[in-house]
């Protein structure tokens, strides 16, 4: 009986906070917008995230290349990351990246469910000097999070649950995929 209650309890509170709201929609579809940008000026997408948010951010690259023909670069290969981060410094492996990967115009896609993450608030601050054409950020636990502040939309999860927060930023992102295929 306590299994059950608790799962009952966990689905009833994942459930309100993927409830929708205006505010999030009219996010969502801006992105879809600029997606589609991306994809008429034939710029690319460049998607981080740390731990589990990584893995968010291959599955949607792979679906938005797959699906769309959109250029979507994760950078979630081991050898890569360690040695960027042995290189650069592990706060500054992103920024990095993105000063040898991107072009002028690339849209920048930054998931950290905590805002506080050092290598997402560097690239979020340097994404201006690399002439980065947006940038977005899914972030969940404290509202006022640094990151939430630094992109031109963010998508904000309003827990402190890694599990919620991440499910929250895949459903969104995937939600995305789908609303491109309509």
């Amino acid at each position: 009986m306590r299994d059950s209650n608790f799962l009952n309890n966990y689905f009833n509170k994942y459930s309100k906070l993927i409830k929708p709201n205006k505010k999030i929609i009219d996010q969502l579809v801006e992105i879809k917008n600029l997606i589609k940008v991306i994809k008429r000026k034939k710029s690319k997408i460049l998607i981080f995230g740390n731990g589990g948010s990584s893995a968010i951010a291959s599955h949607f690259s792979v679906d938005i290349t797959k699906n769309f023909g959109i250029k979507c670069l994760n950078f979630n290969e081991a050898s890569f990351i360690t040695c960027f981060a042995n290189d650069y410094g592990f706060d500054n492996w992103i920024t990095k990246a993105i000063k040898l990967y991107s072009n002028k115009g690339d849209l920048l896609i930054l998931i950290s469910s905590s805002g506080r993450s050092k290598n997402m608030l560097n690239a979020a601050k340097n994404s201006k000097k690399y002439k980065i054409y947006k940038v977005i950020t899914f972030t969940g636990f404290d509202k006022n999070n640094t990151l939430r502040k630094m992109g031109d939309i963010n998508l904000w999860a309003d827990s402190k649950s890694y599990n919620f927060v991440e499910n929250t930023h895949q459903l969104w992102l995937l939600s995305l995929i789908d609303l491109l295929s309509k």
